[in-house]
């Protein structure tokens, strides 16, 4: 059963902040140059390391403010009032989490989280089945990790991150192939940890 980050046990999870700063990660992460914590960029030189020869891993975005979240969940939750007009409040929550998560929750927001891809020796984004950031709605699904309606090729590079960042640390949010985190209350709950490591954390301390 997929556990959404609008779920009562994820908020439940306590947050014991070990004060790690914001890092900027290096360039052969991509030219974003996210900001994400210490101990996630650590993790994440361990899984590209982990890459076979001519494939590497490309971060378009970490660490995000309380503002940036807010507009996010704003934008996402208008779409669907719209296309779900008939959606109750609980149930449009329910559903925006599937895609954004709530702020109180937030991976971006404590920088415990990415959104990458796989490149390959010229740069270019290999097939994952989707880009990243599509929808539910505008990918029939397919966005969704496990989704049965993607290529041979797009579930092997799938596996692949599956296999070098859990082996890394890290764990996907289900819905989101691109979406990986370490660190926060979600990746606590999903590793039985006793309490989050990051919470949310101001720009202002990047490194």
């Amino acid at each position: 059963m997929t556990i959404l980050l609008s779920d009562p046990r994820v908020r439940a999870v306590p947050v014991r902040e070990n004060a790690e700063p914001l890092v900027r990660l290096a360039p052969s992460f991509g030219p974003a140059r996210a900001l994400v914590r210490a101990g996630l960029a650590e993790r994440l030189a361990a899984a590209a390391a982990d890459l076979p020869a001519g494939i590497a891993l490309r971060v378009v975005e970490g660490h995000r403010s309380v503002a940036h979240q807010r507009a996010i969940i704003d934008a996402y939750s208008a779409e669907l009032r719209a296309a779900r007009p008939e959606a109750g409040t609980d149930e449009l929550h329910r559903l925006t989490s599937r895609f954004v998560a709530p702020l109180e929750v937030a991976p971006h927001v404590a920088g415990a989280a990415v959104d990458l891809t796989l490149v390959d020796a010229c740069g270019d984004e290999v097939d994952l089945g989707t880009t990243i950031d599509a929808t539910p709605e505008a990918s029939d699904g397919r966005c969704f990790t496990a989704a049965a309606g993607i290529g041979a090729d797009a579930r092997a590079h799938r596996d692949l991150l599956a296999r070098v960042l859990g082996g890394a640390g890290l764990v996907n949010y289900p819905t989101e192939w691109w979406h990986w985190s370490y660190g926060d209350r979600y990746w606590a709950l999903l590793t039985g940890a006793p309490a989050a490591l990051y919470g949310p954390v101001d720009l202002a301390v990047a490194a």
